[in-house]
């Protein structure tokens, strides 16, 4: 094969600004994930599964911190206890998997796989919770899902089987409920903030958008390059609604019986997608230090008479930089050039160079992938130096994800510029009344524009009206097409 057409065929051959080609050449050829044999369900390869074992790991600890518990439950929901709570039904039916045999045997009541935990969570709860003392209960899992309805599977951002974290807390009282909504919004915020770098919009959505059953739906909403928008972490108040349909009771302190106050959350494999579609580019795969798997490579520049010597230096680096998780690329059948494309490709955030006049300087040559800056560094001062680096990589990361999100967003408070900015791919920011049927108007004329979420800080709406209908606003709110 020519040298020219192999080298174009590894790397990838679309521009970001043809979103839906790039990302999947980028997921693909970046060595992430790959397609199954199961239609919309994805194969998570090390160097992904590695990021979300990260995340994991990370967020764990702080749950940990809130006096949440891990605990599984089964994947299969007995029908029955599904159907217990109506409108948590009406909203996840179409996207219910269901087993109906077993070998050759028909069973007797189908088991609907788990599109999310409530019905066989709360039927244990419903026997586990008694009296005041056994509140607050406060569990999570991190497991998989199964949602199935949808036409066009896009990797990580939308797939039939995902992974994430799924809390299910119990509070005898609404105050400790909202507590820990600040509490666990704050912690994903702040974790998208600190280790993703990306930024988010905070807020409620709509009562057309809640979640199935919620009370109210808290979420933090990421803009994406193309413009579309996509929910990443969220807080679900369920009020007393799960408890009254599962018959979870407590007796309070005066031995009055009553129903509790329910809350759930979550974090999905989806916000892998977003991290990689935002940060990345036309060469590759880019991933922030503090979640990158291996943050250094390093590559040895190697001629016949000089080999030796710098493999070993290589290596010397790499001990030192070992908390880095640095690794030696030391394959002598390809070039320098070619391991250089390649570690762009997968995104790792710091390339060290290494060859015979180096050595003589007793210096290398980093190379930032996030703009191929070259920086020189003495051998000796690697440990002091290279964590500035990552940090500067990380810190440029999240400004420039921030400037996407300030720039995509348009306040708008006419309907024809609300259009306007739509029909630019933009995120509008506009007055809108809580009417559903507004909000099903929009969704018609632009065929899929929905809210997003309301922001906690609002504008004056002093003499705002709805751009839809005219009537006195209730809320500014972002819009816009969303995965």
């Amino acid at each position: 094969m020519d040298k020219k057409k192999e080298k174009k065929e590894i790397g990838i051959t679309s521009e970001k600004d043809e979103f839906s080609e790039w990302f999947t050449q980028l997921i693909i050829k970046s060595d992430l994930a790959d397609y199954s044999s199961v239609s919309g369900c994805l194969v998570f390869k090390p160097n992904s599964y590695a990021i979300w074992e990260k995340i994991q790991e990370i967020i764990d600890k702080e749950f940990k911190k809130l006096g949440i518990k891990n605990c599984y439950f089964p994947l299969f929901i007995p029908e029955k206890l599904l159907l217990k709570e109506k409108e948590h039904v009406e909203g996840f039916s179409p996207e219910v998997a269901w087993v109906n045999e077993a070998g050759n045997t028909r069973l007797n009541e189908r088991l609907a796989i788990r599109p999310t935990s409530e019905a066989i969570m709360y039927d244990s709860y419903s026997k586990w919770i008694r009296s005041y003392r056994d509140l607050p209960l406060k569990l999570n899992q991190w497991n998989n899902v199964v949602r199935w309805e949808f036409k066009n599977p896009v990797p990580f951002l939308r797939t039939r089987e995902f992974l994430w974290n799924e809390g299910h807390h119990v509070y005898a009282d609404e105050k400790e409920l909202n507590e820990d909504k600040e509490k666990i919004l704050s912690l994903y915020y702040n974790f998208m903030k600190d280790y993703m770098a990306l930024p988010g919009l905070i807020g409620k959505k709509t009562e057309k958008e809640k979640f199935a059953g919620a009370k109210a739906t808290y979420t933090i909403e990421i803009i994406m390059p193309n413009g579309k928008a996509t929910q990443g972490p969220d807080f679900h108040d369920d009020g007393q609604n799960f408890s009254k349909a599962y018959n979870i009771k407590y007796l309070d302190k005066n031995g009055k019986e009553k129903y509790p106050y329910q809350a759930t959350y979550a974090i999905s494999t989806r916000m892998l997608g977003v991290m990689f579609a935002i940060h990345s580019d036309n060469k590759g795969l880019i991933i922030p230090p503090k979640l990158a798997p291996n943050k250094i490579v390093i590559i040895p520049i190697l001629f016949e008479d000089t080999k030796n010597k710098i493999l070993e230096e290589a290596e010397k680096i790499k001990e030192e930089l070992k908390e880095f998780n640095a690794f030696v690329d030391s394959r002598e059948n390809y070039k320098p050039g070619f391991k250089f494309n390649e570690w762009e490709l997968k995104g790792i955030p710091l390339r060290i160079e290494i060859g015979p006049k180096d050595l003589e300087k007793k210096q290398v040559v980093a190379v930032k992938r996030t703009d191929n800056k070259k920086i020189i560094i003495k051998i000796s001062e690697l440990k002091k130096e290279i964590p500035k680096i990552l940090d500067e990589i990380q810190a440029s990361l999240y400004e420039k994800a921030e400037k996407l999100m300030k720039e995509s967003i348009i306040k708008t408070e006419t309907k024809e510029d609300f259009l306007k900015t739509i029909k630019n791919k933009k995120i509008a920011f506009s007055p809108l009344c809580s009417s559903i049927e507004c909000e099903d108007q929009i969704k018609f004329e632009t065929k899929g524009v929905k809210t997003l979420n309301i922001p906690f800080s609002q504008p004056n709406l002093k003499n705002k009206k709805c751009i839809i209908c005219g009537k006195p606003a209730s809320y500014y709110v972002y819009l816009g097409k969303g995965y």
